[in-house]
């Protein structure tokens, strides 16, 4: 079965370096996600003559929690925009709790400044992806396209997270070119996801991932998992926290290391199978066969079985504490997942 995601237009509340401008009409954009932004600002170039960031979401009429309707965004113009398009109206608040600095005026060109202390880019940067979990920019240069991104500060810090994992498989994750807290600057990671996860990319994927969790148990080296579960012979290690193949690239490798923590590895696993239904058998014996390989004595199976009311658990925590530290407006992106994760325990079989 396919399903349509629905239409999404925008509104762009739009600041300019003169001061607050006003707002667009609604505006139609060819992708639904309210976090793609790259059309938005294609569209707003069009149409005041100025380049624009993204700031925030500001509120949704319409759509389903994050796809369609019409989206109100507060906008950055870099230049006086073309003011015959915009009409009258309310400036945006000029703060908020919790608002990071990417959502703030200067926050996008402050990031791609700091880019650009390190790289030489060939062209303009491309606003990709924005909101109350990360800021993605993409940087065109001589040696293919560099990934700027910036995630909260309760987030695990990317560059270090990845640099661990690379110490054991550099071909499990993107290369890191420059690094500080809360933002990092990565190589190209492939050309596409894993949405439509296959046994063989399981298979090759999965294994990898395993021999850099047994290489890295030990002391805790990030803080733990809020949601402890016995070992069944395996140790607690670095989890990736969002081990689902939309984060798993065509190449093999794994991006979007930001959820990491110190936990069962379990969780993982069940985090994929969440995703991917039709392959939880394959990716249970995949799993389950790559640690056995480490730790014969060891019992992947029966962890499984606990890990799955374990990992909605943990997801449901997770949600929580989205909730608790991002800006009112945005938190219309995750309202009910904490609620919707302890449905699915419920419905787990005893």
């Amino acid at each position: 079965m396919h399903w349509e995601r629905p239409d999404r237009s925008i509104i762009a509340l739009v600041s300019a370096p003169s001061g607050f401008a006003g707002r667009t009409d609604p505006i139609p954009v060819d992708t639904s996600d309210w976090n793609h932004v790259e059309p938005v600002n294609a569209v707003l170039r069009d149409l005041l003559g100025v380049p624009t960031s993204v700031l925030r979401l500001v509120s949704v009429d319409g759509g389903s929690a994050p796809f369609g309707g019409v989206v109100t965004y507060h906008v950055e113009a870099h230049g006086e925009p073309d003011r015959t398009h915009l009409k009258p109206a309310a400036e945006p608040e000029p703060d908020a709790e919790h608002r990071l600095p990417w959502a703030r005026l200067g926050g996008p060109s402050e990031l791609v400044d700091w880019a650009d202390a390190v790289i030489t880019r060939t062209g303009p940067a491309v606003q990709v992806r924005t909101w109350n979990l990360s800021s993605v920019h993409r940087l065109p240069t001589a040696d293919g396209p560099v990934w700027l991104k910036a995630v909260p500060p309760f987030f695990a810090d990317e560059g270090t997270v990845i640099k661990m994992v690379a110490a054991h498989d550099p071909t499990l994750v993107p290369e890191v070119l420059a690094s500080a807290p809360n933002r990092v600057l990565l190589s190209q990671a492939g050309s596409g996801n894993c949405w439509r996860l296959t046994e063989e990319m399981v298979e090759q994927v999965v294994p990898r991932w395993v021999a850099v969790q047994h290489a890295l148990a030990g002391e805790p080296q990030l803080r733990p998992t809020t949601v402890p579960m016995p070992s069944f012979g395996l140790p607690d290690t670095l989890t990736h926290g969002d081990f689902h193949s939309g984060n798993w690239r065509d190449s093999g490798v794994v991006i979007d290391w930001s959820d990491a923590c110190w936990g069962h590895p379990a969780l993982d696993a069940c985090r994929l199978m969440e995703f991917n239904p039709q392959l939880s058998e394959a990716i249970g014996r995949v799993w389950s066969e790559a640690w056995l390989a480490h730790l014969p004595d060891s019992q992947p199976l029966a962890a499984l079985d606990v890990a799955r009311r374990a990992s909605r658990l943990h997801n449901a925590v997770k949600y929580q504490e989205f909730l608790d530290n991002i800006e009112a407006s945005e938190r219309i992106y995750h309202e009910g997942d904490p609620e919707t994760e302890l449905r699915a325990v419920r419905a787990l079989p005893r």
